[in-house]
């Protein structure tokens, strides 16, 4: 689904990722640990295309598309998420509206009829009860006045309600409680744990891997891939650190 070759970027002329490869089949969940400086939030970015986060060298494939040849909107509607460690806030524009012109934008670009107000209500209470956010937050303006833990409810209801191919997050268990912390991981696996989806898991630390198991878990140090392995792997960096590594 997602194929990385020899990824170079910078930002503000310095290098930060700086030849990362990395590929992800349909069906699989990745996550990515390391130390802070190392690269993580750039490569989500990159990938999402955000501005002044430039690409000198490498190729990134998406569902058999150049994913660097997309623009941000083009890559939204091609089946990519990002999820952010910071969920912004925009007052005065509801989780409704803006979750349902994200979504009708989103079906017009692949040629789909946009959901009506009745049925797009229903997908989103359906999806906020699914996630354990009170339904009538939807009602309020995006993430204005939440607390952390129903800022990453709303955004699992938000990719809930999109159903990406690929979601990306990035450090979505940033300031969680443990109960928080459990319902985004339930989001996770009830939303994007299928045959035709991916994750890839962007974490500092092994406590959400506790409720999402990945089917591997790579290390990213200095702006590449240093070690990959399985589940146990994200134990012993818990145990012992990244300092070896990122030596």
């Amino acid at each position: 689904m997602l194929t990385i070759e020899n990824l170079h970027a910078e930002i503000d002329g310095k290098p930060i990722l700086k030849g990362l490869s990395l590929s992800i089949g349909a069906g699989e969940i990745h996550a990515i640990m390391g130390p802070n400086g190392a690269g993580k939030s750039t490569l989500g970015y990159v990938l999402s295309g955000r501005p002044n986060y430039e690409v000198t060298e490498g190729s990134v494939t998406f569902d058999g598309q150049d994913l660097l040849a997309l623009a941000p909107h083009e890559r939204a509607a091609a089946g990519l998420f990002l999820g952010f460690q910071y969920p912004v806030e925009i007052p005065g524009v509801s989780n409704l509206q803006f979750l349902r012109e994200a979504l009708n934008a989103q079906r017009r670009a692949r040629g789909e009829e946009p959901l009506s107000g009745g049925d797009f209500i229903k997908l989103a209470r359906a999806q906020a009860a699914a996630l354990g956010l009170d339904p009538e937050m939807l009602k309020r303006a995006v993430n204005v006045g939440f607390s952390g833990g129903e800022k990453k409810r709303a955004e699992m209801v938000q990719m809930g309600i999109i159903a990406p191919k690929l979601a990306i997050l990035d450090e979505t268990d940033s300031g969680l409680d443990i109960d928080a912390l459990k319902a985004v991981g339930n989001g996770i696996n009830t939303i994007m744990r299928q045959p035709d989806k991916a994750v890839l898991l962007i974490t500092h630390y092994q406590r959400l891997l506790d409720y999402v198991q990945p089917d591997f878990v790579h290390v990213l140090a200095g702006g590449r891939i240093v070690r990959s392995g399985g589940p146990e792997l994200a134990l012993e960096l818990e145990r012992e650190g990244y300092r070896e590594m990122a030596a």
